[in-house]
């Protein structure tokens, strides 16, 4: 399961797409032990060691560039990776998580205007920051913009941009020049230079479609398409969307002019005459019907603006790429070929906790669970405790929101397979009881808690392993809740019983007896904090 490692560091994992400059993997960071996305780029036309040479030079003062876009709708350049042999090239970039906007066109069900100036304005933010770098993006569309469970966007594909240059040389898999065809700009479509202002045009392009729900042109062929971008007038607004304000039907008419001179003066003038239909803060949203169904909101940061992160449980669902979990093990017919993809799983897991990365060592076991699920049953033994296994990595990874709810179910499913006492229902239902204490959820921590610790002395004791463990947790949240004298006769008792089963010198006695100390300097409970020496 030792997945390929580009510059002996990024794993490539899942791809993402391919296209005519590359592919997309979904990699792991093997130093940071987090998700990346690398972007293998094949310039095919490179043909001589001069050309390699001189890539290799561009390619590196490009990367540097294109890392200097210092906003967050443009997802971050990590690292730039050319092997010796000049022949593929990869950029490690943030991973990013989201809906295309594309998917928010719709020739039945246009967007609000406030909608569709919303992501236009967030696109020409954007831009103003790349364009002072300056980078051009020179391929514009709804496909390389990705929009954020919080309704931001992300431009995507700066990096490919900036280094595949067309005025430079041609070295895209088709030697064609780079961009697509509905939303290049004239000068670009004919071979002349390529400015901020080429950029504008194609946002033009995006926003007429957004607001109307078709392209500007839609000839049958790209020839037709260039065609027309550089000869034809675009069809005002208003005449296929009467209700769309004269001044916005004017600013788009003025980014598809055909001379770049004629356009807006820069990315920031464009954003100025969008301001006036974008929402006032503290606005309420646009009605439910009149806007895409469960998609994210992108007047959201125009409302409320710099509002908190939202909760997960009410954050939209977004169109993500979700691993072929069959395809990453495919010989799981076979119960051998089962049994050594899930021995496989846990040793390289192992191997990657030893080296404290434990986002990909939980995710390595996930790979496996689901085909284990299939072929043993969702609540066999083995399935349980891979489960278990990979909710306790996510634990001892910090990853406590992703851990909660896995315990929780893993408890459910214990209870009903082996009884609501045995030690693998307890220890879930402990887990996900720290699991909410450290979230900040300390009353629903506590009330679980002492369900186990009940659970625990009626099986075990009052002074077993597990129920000392689960009373100093009971002690310090009922203290982090301001109980101090429920807490005291909690923790006391426990110091008591920790000397007589471990002594007064092992650690866990130590850290009991510091906390009463504390109690006792601060007063807590009138001064009666216990004989803790």
């Amino acid at each position: 399961m030792q997945a390929d490692a580009v510059a002996g560091r990024y794993e490539l994992i899942e791809e993402i797409s391919s296209g005519g400059m590359g592919t997309v993997w979904r990699g792991f960071d093997a130093v940071l032990d987090r998700e990346v996305a690398v972007k293998l780029i094949r310039p095919d036309a490179i043909v001589s060691a001069a050309q390699a040479e001189e890539f290799a030079l561009r390619f590196r003062r490009e990367a540097r560039v294109t890392a200097r876009i210092q906003h967050h709708g443009v997802p971050q350049v990590y690292d730039a990776v050319l092997d010796r042999s000049y022949e593929q090239l990869y950029l490690v970039m943030e991973l990013v998580h989201g809906t295309s906007l594309r998917a928010f066109i719709d020739p039945g069900q246009p967007l609000p205007v406030s909608w569709a100036a919303a992501f236009a304005a967030q696109i020409s933010t954007v831009l103003s920051y790349a364009h002072a770098v300056p980078v051009i993006h020179r391929d514009l569309k709804p496909d390389n913009v990705l929009v954020t469970a919080e309704g931001g966007v992300k431009v995507l594909d700066f990096g490919i941009a900036a280094i595949l240059r067309t005025d430079v040389t041609r070295i895209t898999a088709t030697g064609s020049s780079l961009g697509t065809s509905q939303y290049m700009p004239p000068e670009q479509v004919q071979g002349a230079t390529v400015t901020p202002h080429s950029d504008l045009y194609a946002l033009g392009c995006v926003l007429h479609e957004l607001l109307c729900g078709s392209p500007v042109f839609d000839g049958d062929t790209d020839f037709t398409r260039m065609n027309q971008q550089v000869y034809d007038a675009p069809k005002p607004l208003r005449e296929i969307r009467p209700d769309i304000p004269a001044e916005l039907e004017r600013l788009v008419l003025d980014l598809l002019a055909k001379i770049p001179e004629q356009r807006p003066a820069d990315a920031y003038a464009v954003y100025e005459r969008l301001v006036p239909f974008l929402p006032a803060p503290g606005s309420p949203p646009e009605p439910s019907s009149t806007v895409p169904s469960d998609g994210p909101d992108p007047t959201l940061m125009f409302r409320r603006p710099n509002a908190p992160r939202r909760r997960a449980d009410t954050a939209p669902v977004l169109e993500r790429f979700t691993p072929d979990l069959h395809a990453s093990v495919p010989s799981l017919a076979p119960d051998t070929g089962l049994r050594n993809s899930i021995k496989a799983a846990i040793s390289r897991s192992d191997e990657l906790l030893d080296e404290d990365r434990f986002a990909q060592a939980a995710e390595v076991l996930e790979i496996v669970i689901a085909p284990a699920g299939e072929a043993q049953g969702a609540e066999s033994s083995q399935v349980l405790s891979l489960r278990a296994r990979r909710a306790a990595i996510l634990v001892i990874g910090g990853d406590y929101r992703r851990a909660l709810p896995e315990f929780d179910a893993l408890a459910a499913a214990y209870t009903r397979t082996t009884g609501p006492s045995r030690e693998d229902a307890l220890e879930c239902l402990q887990q996900a009881a720290f699991c909410r204490a450290e979230l900040g959820q300390a009353t629903a921590a506590l009330r679980q808690f002492q369900d186990v610790l009940g659970r625990v002395k009626r099986v075990k004791g009052d002074a077993s392993e597990a129920a000392l463990e689960v009373r100093r947790h009971i002690g310090v949240l009922l203290l982090s809740e301001g109980k101090v004298r429920e807490a005291l006769d909690i923790l006391q008792p426990l110091y008591d019983d920790l000397c007589l089963v471990q002594g007064k010198n092992h650690e866990s006695t130590q850290e009991v007896g510091e906390i009463l100390a504390r109690v006792r300097l601060a007063g807590g409970a009138g001064g009666e904090a216990g004989q803790a020496s």
